[in-house]
């Protein structure tokens, strides 16, 4: 009888199990705690005659809640990981602060919760964030590639 496996295999399935509980308490944290995407409005919207709106919306509303349900969790664990490998490229680039920034913009920003504008196709999904504009903004080219 070797004790060191079965105490391996118990470590092992203990701390699965709390990767997994802190997984679904950052999801469930993720999705009770955002602000509801209707109070971000930056005008008031127009005031229809009919209090509550109408059926299209609710449904649209109702799609959109459902996609972020299924979008957010693959989001959240891209971001995640994008945080951990950036730290990691902070450290291995010799505490080189934009080579970390260029992992961190793509894998932290971009779209976390689906509106029914961008099921409409009003607005852009964007999983990948977008790269920061002061770095476009230097007007110099990127170098060439070393051959």
């Amino acid at each position: 009888m070797n004790l060191y496996s079965y105490s391996f295999k118990g470590m092992c399935a203990a701390a699965g199990g709390k990767l997994l509980a802190a997984v679904m308490v950052l999801t469930l944290c993720s999705a009770t705690l955002v602000s509801p995407v209707w109070s971000q409005e930056t005008a008031p919207a127009p005031v229809a005659a009919s209090e509550g709106g109408t059926a299209s919306s609710a449904g649209m509303q109702a799609a959109a809640g459902f996609s972020t349900l299924l979008y957010l969790p693959f989001k959240a664990a891209f971001a995640i990981g994008g945080g951990i490998v950036g730290g990691l490229t902070y450290l291995f680039s010799g505490l080189d602060e934009n080579s970390a920034k260029k992992v961190w913009n793509t894998t932290l920003y971009g779209t976390y919760i689906i509106t029914p504008e961008h099921l409409q196709g009003d607005k852009p999904i964007r999983f990948l964030g977008v790269p920061d504009q002061a770095d476009q903004a230097t007007g110099q080219p990127a170098p060439e590639p070393i051959r």
